[in-house]
């Protein structure tokens, strides 16, 4: 792993933590959390660290849900990085414009499940996910985009999402079988409940 990677900003390990900066201060000056300074005076934290201080929790916590959605979202900049992503019919059929609105919209699809999970799963919470949904299938309705290559391209990126839960589970301290099972089922419902939603702008148009 380069320096690069290996080594995350302040700022960097607050948003992988999902805490406010001034509380990793705090974590690193009392020696919870390990860091050190650069020549400038600036505080670097190992990515590795701020792992298993997520790990230490104990449980499926908010620290460890902000793990496992940056997880996923760094899942989908490499695919998009990569050009992999052209070899698929459906991003193929995509304006450019379209693709740039759709990399903002990712994170608000993250940022959504995040919050839902954050607050319990509350069926209330599901609005969130419906109107993400409707936008997302306007934006690619209007590209010309069909319904099939829509479900498709939703699909493919929902798949990180699992993924990286799949991944966390397997690294991390043991929690119990009804922990993932809860958790599973939690973004499950809240990915349907978006898929529905593209499913029914399209009968609607």
């Amino acid at each position: 792993m380069s320096e690069t990677t290996e080594w995350v900003s302040l700022r960097q390990a607050a948003d992988l933590l999902g805490v406010h900066p001034a509380t990793v201060r705090n974590w690193a000056d009392k020696g919870d959390l390990p860091s050190r300074r650069t020549p400038g005076g600036h505080r670097r934290f190992r990515r590795a660290d701020v792992t298993h201080y997520a790990v230490a929790q104990g449980e499926i916590s908010k620290v460890e849900l902000q793990v496992i959605i940056q997880n996923a979202l760094g899942q989908t900049r490499l695919q998009v990085g990569n050009g992999k992503l052209m070899s698929e019919t459906w991003y193929a059929a995509m304006s450019e414009g379209t693709r740039e609105q759709l990399r903002t919209a990712g994170r608000r699809v993250l940022e959504g499940l995040r919050q839902y999970l954050a607050h319990g799963a509350p069926d209330e919470r599901l609005s969130d996910a419906i109107a993400i949904g409707k936008d997302y299938a306007a934006l690619l309705a209007s590209d010309g985009l069909t319904l099939p290559q829509a479900v498709r391209g939703f699909f493919y990126f929902s798949e990180f999402v699992i993924n990286a839960i799949v991944t966390w589970s397997e690294i991390t301290l043991p929690h119990s079988v009804s922990d993932w099972t809860t958790l599973v089922r939690q973004v499950n419902t809240f990915i349907h409940a978006m898929l529905l939603s593209i499913i029914e702008y399209y009968q609607e148009d």
